[in-house]
Protein backbone atom coordinates (compact mmCIF):
# COMPACT_ATOMS: atom_id res chain seq x y z
CA UNK A 1 0.00 0.00 0.00
CA UNK A 2 1.32 3.47 -0.89
CA UNK A 3 2.39 5.80 1.91
CA UNK A 4 0.46 8.81 0.64
CA UNK A 5 -3.02 9.44 -0.68
CA UNK A 6 -3.59 11.64 -3.69
CA UNK A 7 -7.22 12.20 -4.53
CA UNK A 8 -8.35 13.04 -8.05
CA UNK A 9 -11.60 13.73 -9.86
CA UNK A 10 -13.35 10.54 -10.95
CA UNK A 11 -13.23 9.88 -14.67
CA UNK A 12 -15.44 7.44 -16.51
CA UNK A 13 -12.32 5.46 -17.38
CA UNK A 14 -12.15 4.59 -13.64
CA UNK A 15 -15.71 3.27 -13.50
CA UNK A 16 -15.04 -0.35 -14.46
CA UNK A 17 -12.26 -0.74 -11.90
CA UNK A 18 -14.30 1.03 -9.22
CA UNK A 19 -17.27 -1.26 -9.85
CA UNK A 20 -15.12 -4.33 -9.15
CA UNK A 21 -13.76 -2.77 -5.96
CA UNK A 22 -17.23 -1.77 -4.74
CA UNK A 23 -18.28 -5.42 -5.04
CA UNK A 24 -15.50 -6.76 -2.79
CA UNK A 25 -17.66 -6.90 0.33
CA UNK A 26 -21.33 -7.23 1.28
CA UNK A 27 -23.23 -3.96 1.35
CA UNK A 28 -26.96 -3.46 0.84
CA UNK A 29 -26.89 0.36 0.67
CA UNK A 30 -27.37 2.26 -2.57
CA UNK A 31 -23.71 3.22 -2.31
CA UNK A 32 -22.76 -0.38 -3.11
CA UNK A 33 -22.80 0.47 -6.84
CA UNK A 34 -20.85 3.21 -8.61
CA UNK A 35 -23.79 4.88 -10.35
CA UNK A 36 -24.53 7.37 -7.56
CA UNK A 37 -20.82 8.25 -7.36
CA UNK A 38 -20.96 9.57 -10.91
CA UNK A 39 -24.44 11.11 -10.91
CA UNK A 40 -23.67 13.27 -7.86
CA UNK A 41 -19.93 13.82 -8.32
CA UNK A 42 -20.32 17.53 -9.10
CA UNK A 43 -22.78 18.22 -6.28
CA UNK A 44 -20.46 16.73 -3.66
CA UNK A 45 -17.13 17.72 -5.25
CA UNK A 46 -16.27 14.03 -5.27
CA UNK A 47 -12.64 12.93 -5.38
CA UNK A 48 -11.34 9.35 -5.52
CA UNK A 49 -8.21 7.43 -4.61
CA UNK A 50 -7.77 3.99 -6.16
CA UNK A 51 -5.40 1.13 -5.51
CA UNK A 52 -5.55 -2.34 -7.04
CA UNK A 53 -8.11 -3.64 -4.55
CA UNK A 54 -9.33 -0.59 -2.66
CA UNK A 55 -10.86 2.83 -3.20
CA UNK A 56 -11.38 5.83 -0.94
CA UNK A 57 -14.00 8.50 -1.71
CA UNK A 58 -13.67 12.08 -0.46
CA UNK A 59 -16.56 14.53 -0.68
CA UNK A 60 -17.45 18.01 0.52
CA UNK A 61 -20.71 19.72 1.43
CA UNK A 62 -21.71 22.83 3.38
CA UNK A 63 -20.44 21.19 6.59
CA UNK A 64 -17.00 20.46 5.17
CA UNK A 65 -15.09 17.37 4.07
CA UNK A 66 -16.41 13.88 4.65
CA UNK A 67 -15.68 10.43 3.29
CA UNK A 68 -17.48 7.27 2.34
CA UNK A 69 -16.68 4.05 4.16
CA UNK A 70 -13.61 2.55 2.42
CA UNK A 71 -14.32 0.19 -0.45
CA UNK A 72 -12.22 -2.98 -0.17
CA UNK A 73 -12.62 -6.54 1.04
CA UNK A 74 -13.60 -7.12 4.65
CA UNK A 75 -10.12 -8.22 5.70
CA UNK A 76 -8.60 -4.91 4.54
CA UNK A 77 -11.33 -2.64 5.92
CA UNK A 78 -9.53 -1.71 9.15
CA UNK A 79 -6.30 -0.96 7.30
CA UNK A 80 -7.96 1.45 4.88
CA UNK A 81 -10.14 2.97 7.57
CA UNK A 82 -6.99 3.89 9.48
CA UNK A 83 -5.39 5.27 6.32
CA UNK A 84 -8.44 7.45 5.79
CA UNK A 85 -8.32 8.60 9.41
CA UNK A 86 -4.63 9.53 9.03
CA UNK A 87 -5.44 11.57 5.92
CA UNK A 88 -8.12 13.57 7.72
CA UNK A 89 -5.99 14.09 10.83
CA UNK A 90 -2.65 14.86 9.19
CA UNK A 91 -3.53 16.34 5.79
CA UNK A 92 -6.93 17.96 6.28
CA UNK A 93 -6.09 18.71 9.95
CA UNK A 94 -9.56 17.66 11.04
CA UNK A 95 -11.34 14.75 12.72
CA UNK A 96 -12.42 11.92 10.46
CA UNK A 97 -16.04 12.19 9.29
CA UNK A 98 -17.75 9.41 7.36
CA UNK A 99 -21.33 9.75 6.16
CA UNK A 100 -23.72 7.04 4.98
CA UNK A 101 -21.66 4.31 6.63
CA UNK A 102 -23.29 0.88 6.35
CA UNK A 103 -23.98 -1.29 9.38
CA UNK A 104 -21.96 -4.22 8.07
CA UNK A 105 -18.77 -2.15 7.97
CA UNK A 106 -19.39 -0.64 11.40
CA UNK A 107 -19.74 -4.12 12.88
CA UNK A 108 -16.58 -5.37 11.18
CA UNK A 109 -14.64 -2.37 12.54
CA UNK A 110 -16.20 -2.61 16.01
CA UNK A 111 -17.12 1.08 15.89
CA UNK A 112 -20.33 0.70 17.90
CA UNK A 113 -18.11 0.04 20.93
CA UNK A 114 -15.20 2.33 20.03
CA UNK A 115 -15.07 5.36 22.33
CA UNK A 116 -12.91 7.31 19.87
CA UNK A 117 -15.89 7.75 17.55
CA UNK A 118 -19.43 9.03 17.86
CA UNK A 119 -22.00 7.20 15.73
CA UNK A 120 -25.33 8.73 14.79
CA UNK A 121 -27.91 6.91 12.71
CA UNK A 122 -29.07 8.99 9.73
CA UNK A 123 -32.73 8.00 9.97
CA UNK A 124 -33.92 10.04 6.98
CA UNK A 125 -31.26 8.49 4.76
CA UNK A 126 -31.97 4.79 5.32
CA UNK A 127 -32.55 2.92 2.07
CA UNK A 128 -35.84 1.10 1.45
CA UNK A 129 -35.48 -2.56 0.46
CA UNK A 130 -38.16 -4.50 -1.41
CA UNK A 131 -38.79 -7.95 -2.80
CA UNK A 132 -38.12 -7.75 -6.54
CA UNK A 133 -40.82 -10.34 -7.19
CA UNK A 134 -43.37 -8.28 -5.25
CA UNK A 135 -42.67 -5.23 -7.39
CA UNK A 136 -42.78 -7.21 -10.62
CA UNK A 137 -46.07 -8.97 -9.92
CA UNK A 138 -47.87 -6.50 -7.59
CA UNK A 139 -49.74 -9.56 -6.36
CA UNK A 140 -51.92 -9.76 -3.26
CA UNK A 141 -54.15 -7.45 -1.30
CA UNK A 142 -51.33 -5.20 -0.12
CA UNK A 143 -50.64 -4.13 -3.72
CA UNK A 144 -54.26 -3.78 -4.82
CA UNK A 145 -54.10 0.02 -5.07
CA UNK A 146 -50.95 -0.21 -7.18
CA UNK A 147 -52.58 -2.74 -9.52
CA UNK A 148 -55.63 -0.52 -9.84
CA UNK A 149 -53.48 2.42 -10.93
CA UNK A 150 -51.59 0.26 -13.43
CA UNK A 151 -54.87 -1.07 -14.84
CA UNK A 152 -56.31 2.43 -15.08
CA UNK A 153 -53.22 3.62 -16.93
CA UNK A 154 -53.34 0.67 -19.33
CA UNK A 155 -57.01 1.27 -20.08
CA UNK A 156 -56.67 5.02 -20.60
CA UNK A 157 -53.55 4.85 -22.76
CA UNK A 158 -54.14 1.52 -24.50
CA UNK A 159 -52.32 1.44 -27.83
CA UNK A 160 -50.67 4.78 -27.10
CA UNK A 161 -47.89 3.89 -24.67
CA UNK A 162 -44.79 1.74 -24.77
CA UNK A 163 -41.80 0.89 -22.61
CA UNK A 164 -38.35 1.33 -24.14
CA UNK A 165 -34.92 0.34 -22.92
CA UNK A 166 -32.73 3.35 -23.66
CA UNK A 167 -29.06 3.76 -24.54
CA UNK A 168 -26.49 6.44 -25.38
CA UNK A 169 -28.22 7.40 -28.60
CA UNK A 170 -31.39 8.32 -26.69
CA UNK A 171 -29.78 11.14 -24.71
CA UNK A 172 -32.06 13.66 -26.46
CA UNK A 173 -35.18 12.21 -24.80
CA UNK A 174 -33.59 12.34 -21.34
CA UNK A 175 -32.32 15.86 -21.87
CA UNK A 176 -35.70 17.17 -22.97
CA UNK A 177 -37.48 15.43 -20.10
CA UNK A 178 -35.00 16.71 -17.51
CA UNK A 179 -35.38 20.29 -18.75
CA UNK A 180 -39.13 20.08 -18.13
CA UNK A 181 -38.56 18.32 -14.82
CA UNK A 182 -36.23 21.05 -13.53
CA UNK A 183 -38.70 23.76 -14.55
CA UNK A 184 -41.56 21.96 -12.80
CA UNK A 185 -39.59 21.35 -9.59
CA UNK A 186 -38.42 24.95 -9.46
CA UNK A 187 -42.05 26.10 -9.69
CA UNK A 188 -42.83 23.94 -6.64
CA UNK A 189 -39.93 25.40 -4.66
CA UNK A 190 -39.00 21.99 -3.27
CA UNK A 191 -35.32 21.90 -4.27
CA UNK A 192 -32.65 24.45 -5.06
CA UNK A 193 -31.89 25.32 -8.66
CA UNK A 194 -28.25 24.31 -8.20
CA UNK A 195 -29.17 20.82 -6.98
CA UNK A 196 -31.67 20.27 -9.78
CA UNK A 197 -29.29 21.44 -12.50
CA UNK A 198 -26.42 19.34 -11.16
CA UNK A 199 -28.71 16.30 -11.07
CA UNK A 200 -29.79 16.98 -14.65
CA UNK A 201 -26.18 17.32 -15.79
CA UNK A 202 -25.21 14.15 -13.89
CA UNK A 203 -27.96 12.12 -15.57
CA UNK A 204 -27.00 13.35 -19.05
CA UNK A 205 -23.31 12.79 -18.32
CA UNK A 206 -23.72 9.12 -17.43
CA UNK A 207 -25.93 8.45 -20.45
CA UNK A 208 -23.32 9.97 -22.74
CA UNK A 209 -20.76 7.62 -21.16
CA UNK A 210 -22.85 4.45 -21.05
CA UNK A 211 -20.07 2.53 -22.79
CA UNK A 212 -17.87 3.01 -19.72
CA UNK A 213 -20.27 2.58 -16.77
CA UNK A 214 -22.76 -0.25 -16.36
CA UNK A 215 -26.39 0.66 -15.76
CA UNK A 216 -29.78 0.42 -17.45
CA UNK A 217 -32.35 3.02 -18.37
CA UNK A 218 -36.02 2.46 -19.10
CA UNK A 219 -38.59 4.98 -20.30
CA UNK A 220 -42.36 5.19 -20.71
CA UNK A 221 -43.47 6.91 -23.91
CA UNK A 222 -47.02 8.11 -24.59
CA UNK A 223 -47.79 9.15 -28.17
CA UNK A 224 -44.04 9.12 -28.82
CA UNK A 225 -43.17 11.48 -25.95
CA UNK A 226 -41.23 10.38 -22.86
CA UNK A 227 -43.33 10.79 -19.71
CA UNK A 228 -41.26 8.76 -17.20
CA UNK A 229 -37.87 7.10 -16.87
CA UNK A 230 -35.80 5.07 -14.44
CA UNK A 231 -32.06 4.53 -14.11
CA UNK A 232 -30.73 1.58 -12.14
CA UNK A 233 -27.70 -0.64 -11.63
CA UNK A 234 -27.02 -4.08 -10.16
CA UNK A 235 -25.24 -5.32 -7.05
CA UNK A 236 -24.28 -8.90 -7.92
CA UNK A 237 -23.32 -9.87 -4.34
CA UNK A 238 -26.78 -9.05 -2.99
CA UNK A 239 -28.67 -9.85 -6.25
CA UNK A 240 -30.06 -6.36 -5.80
CA UNK A 241 -31.23 -3.67 -8.20
CA UNK A 242 -30.39 -0.15 -7.03
CA UNK A 243 -32.85 2.38 -8.47
CA UNK A 244 -30.92 5.66 -8.48
CA UNK A 245 -33.32 7.81 -10.48
CA UNK A 246 -37.05 7.53 -11.10
CA UNK A 247 -39.00 10.45 -12.52
CA UNK A 248 -42.39 10.80 -14.13
CA UNK A 249 -45.08 13.26 -15.15
CA UNK A 250 -47.10 13.51 -11.93
CA UNK A 251 -50.13 14.71 -13.87
CA UNK A 252 -50.53 11.23 -15.38
CA UNK A 253 -52.16 8.84 -12.85
CA UNK A 254 -50.36 5.50 -12.65
CA UNK A 255 -47.22 6.60 -14.48
CA UNK A 256 -44.93 5.92 -11.50
CA UNK A 257 -46.46 2.53 -10.82
CA UNK A 258 -46.04 1.55 -14.46
CA UNK A 259 -42.41 2.65 -14.83
CA UNK A 260 -41.55 0.96 -11.52
CA UNK A 261 -43.05 -2.35 -12.63
CA UNK A 262 -41.88 -2.25 -16.24
CA UNK A 263 -38.29 -1.51 -15.35
CA UNK A 264 -38.09 -4.61 -13.17
CA UNK A 265 -39.91 -6.75 -15.73
CA UNK A 266 -37.51 -5.70 -18.48
CA UNK A 267 -34.21 -5.38 -16.60
CA UNK A 268 -32.26 -7.51 -14.12
CA UNK A 269 -34.55 -10.53 -14.32
CA UNK A 270 -32.48 -12.43 -11.74
CA UNK A 271 -32.72 -9.72 -9.07
CA UNK A 272 -34.14 -10.73 -5.70
CA UNK A 273 -33.93 -7.38 -3.91
CA UNK A 274 -34.66 -3.81 -4.94
CA UNK A 275 -33.06 -0.82 -3.21
CA UNK A 276 -35.10 2.31 -3.92
CA UNK A 277 -32.81 4.57 -1.88
CA UNK A 278 -33.91 6.95 0.89
CA UNK A 279 -36.75 9.42 1.39
CA UNK A 280 -34.50 12.36 2.44
CA UNK A 281 -36.93 13.08 5.27
CA UNK A 282 -39.57 14.32 2.82
CA UNK A 283 -43.01 13.26 4.07
CA UNK A 284 -44.55 12.73 0.64
CA UNK A 285 -41.62 10.66 -0.54
CA UNK A 286 -41.68 8.62 2.66
CA UNK A 287 -45.36 7.85 2.18
CA UNK A 288 -44.73 6.79 -1.43
CA UNK A 289 -41.89 4.45 -0.48
CA UNK A 290 -43.81 2.95 2.45
CA UNK A 291 -46.78 2.29 0.17
CA UNK A 292 -44.71 -0.30 -1.72
CA UNK A 293 -44.40 -2.44 1.43
CA UNK A 294 -40.64 -2.57 2.10
CA UNK A 295 -39.29 -5.81 3.53
CA UNK A 296 -36.40 -4.08 5.29
CA UNK A 297 -33.99 -1.17 5.37
CA UNK A 298 -30.31 -0.55 4.74
CA UNK A 299 -29.50 1.70 7.68
CA UNK A 300 -26.71 4.25 7.53
CA UNK A 301 -24.69 6.16 10.08
CA UNK A 302 -22.55 9.24 10.42
CA UNK A 303 -19.18 8.45 11.99
CA UNK A 304 -17.51 11.39 13.73
CA UNK A 305 -14.08 11.15 15.33
CA UNK A 306 -14.14 12.82 18.74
Amino acid sequence: MNNTIEFKEPSFEDASKLAKIYALRDNKTCDSTVLDTYIWKSLYNTKIYIEDEAALILMKDEEGYFAAMPYCNEEKLEEYFNKLKDYFNNVLKSPLVIKLADEEALNVLGLFDNQEFELKEEFDLKDYLYSAEDLRSLAGKKFQKKRNLVNKFNKEYEGRWEYKTLCCTDVYYLEEFMKKWVKHRLSEGVESEETLLLEKDGVIDILMNCDKITFRVGGIFIDGQMEAFTIGSYNTNEKMVVVSIEKGNSEIPGIYQVINQQFLLNSYEGAELVNREDDMGIEGLRHAKESYNPIGFARKYKVQQK
